[in-house]
Order: structure tokens, then C-alpha cells, then sequence
């Protein structure tokens, strides 16, 4: 089983929203992913998509979107982004996907020998530049989801299994300055880390950075040239 992971594909199969108007790396970008897709994944892999799946706004709009990753191959496991408005009650969301796509909420689960667990994250802080108290208040209640969802997981642990931890938001500052999400990760003994968020040519970033021995992948789909990453060959 190999797994796979890109993110923020911000569909719009219902939603007058295209992506292009973003710039020359979203021109035919969901068929530039769909061919990369398609002669990647098999029918036993897994493909992750740690967040910003659709600008829907609620379930009945984001059908067609959840219809389009369910044409594709593989197993699809999701986290929700900041965008994700169309996510709310987790069992009612749960109770629309169809057959072979998932969804983690500061849970965990497993599929063959991968376990994966994770939370959407948020803004982390930066030396001398404290969080407003309304985002320490948020990222503080999102260190506690994944304290719950790699307990979660911990349950479910059996040797050789390969555990990916899946966020939307990167768990670390543009220094990447040690902090409870990475400690947490660490202490979890994480396989991998698959991220999103960050946009644009701009972005001073990564793809792949190792803190602690552990690989964090970014996986926004723009600045991963509409390819998807391989986490596990």
C-alpha cells in the first residue's frame, strides 16, 4: 500500500469560485492532478488531503466535490481546513461520504498497516509576536484535539505500523520553532507529517523538512506543481 498525499485543492464542482483567477499555477490544475492521480495511485493506496477540500458552504453543495474524489482511485482520508465551511456535525458528515473517502477528527483510524490521527491546526506563535487572545484561545484548544487524537491512535498502534499525523495548518512557525505540536508529535513517535495551508510563489517554504527525525510534508497542491507527494513509497 502506498500512500500519497495533496491538499487545498479547493474544489468548486457548486460553487462559482474558480481558482485560476489565483494565478498561472491553478490554470487546469485539477487536470493536471487528476492525470498525476491517475497514473500514480492504485486501487489499494491511499491518497490524504490534509484540508481546504471546497469552498462549499454546507453538504448539499459539496456532494459533487466528495463525487469527484470518489471517481478517482484509491482511498481518500481527509482533515478539515480553514475553508472548509461545508464541515460541520461530524456524524452527519461522516454519514455523506461515499464509499472509499474518510474524514479524521481529532480521532484516529486505520487502513491495513497506516494509521492515521490528526486535528486542522492553527496559527502557532512567533517569538516576539504573541497571538491575539482569541487565536491563543483557538491554538491552544487545537493542541488539545491532537493530544486526543494521538491518544486515539496509540490505542490502535500495533508493531510495524506506519502513523502519519495529518494537519491542516502548519504546526510550526515560519522558524520553525519547537512547540507543543511538535513535541507532541515527537513523544507520539510519529512515521509522518502531512500539512497545508500556505500558498503562493511567495511562500518561503519547504516541501519536506525533518524535525526530530520525523519528515513534515507540505502538500499544497499549488506549490507542489499539482502533484501529488509520496509519504510512503
Amino acid at each position: 500500500m502506498k500512500v500519497f498525499a495533496i491538499s487545498d485543492l479547493h474544489l468548486s464542482g457548486s460553487v462559482e469560485k474558480p481558482m485560476d483567477i489565483f494565478g498561472g499555477a491553478w490554470e487546469n490544475y485539477l487536470d493536471n492532478i487528476r492525470a498525476d492521480w491517475e497514473q500514480k495511485v492504485g486501487p489499494e493506496d491511499v491518497v490524504l488531503l490534509p484540508g481546504d477540500l471546497s469552498w462549499a458552504m454546507n453538504l448539499e453543495q459539496v456532494r459533487a466535490d466528495l463525487d469527484f474524489l470518489a471517481g478517482l482511485k484509491g482511498k481518500k482520508v481527509l482533515v478539515k481546513g480553514n475553508h472548509d465551511y461545508w464541515w460541520n456535525s461530524l456524524a452527519k458528515v461522516r454519514a455523506a461520504l461515499p464509499p472509499e473517502v474518510f474524514v479524521i477528527q481529532n480521532d484516529a483510524m486505520r487502513l491495513g498497516d497506516l494509521l492515521l490521527c490528526g486535528t486542522r491546526g492553527w496559527t502557532c506563535p512567533e517569538e516576539g509576536k504573541p497571538l491575539a487572545e482569541e487565536d491563543l484561545k483557538i491554538y491552544r484548544r487545537e493542541i488539545e484535539r491532537l493530544r486526543l487524537s494521538l491518544s486515539a491512535m496509540r490505542k490502535l498502534r500495533k508493531e510495524g505500523d506506519f502513523v502519519v499525523v495529518m494537519m491542516h495548518y502548519p504546526p510550526f512557525n515560519a522558524r520553525r520553532t519547537p512547540n507543543e505540536l511538535t513535541a507532541l508529535i515527537a513523544e507520539a513517535g510519529a512515521d509522518a507529517v502531512v500539512y497545508g495551508h500556505l500558498h503562493g510563489k511567495d511562500c518561503r517554504v519547504d516541501l519536506r523538512v525533518d524535525l526530530n527525525g520525523i519528515p513534515y510534508f507540505l502538500t499544497s497542491c499549488d506549490l507542489t506543481g499539482q502533484k501529488l507527494i509520496e509519504i510512503r513509497p
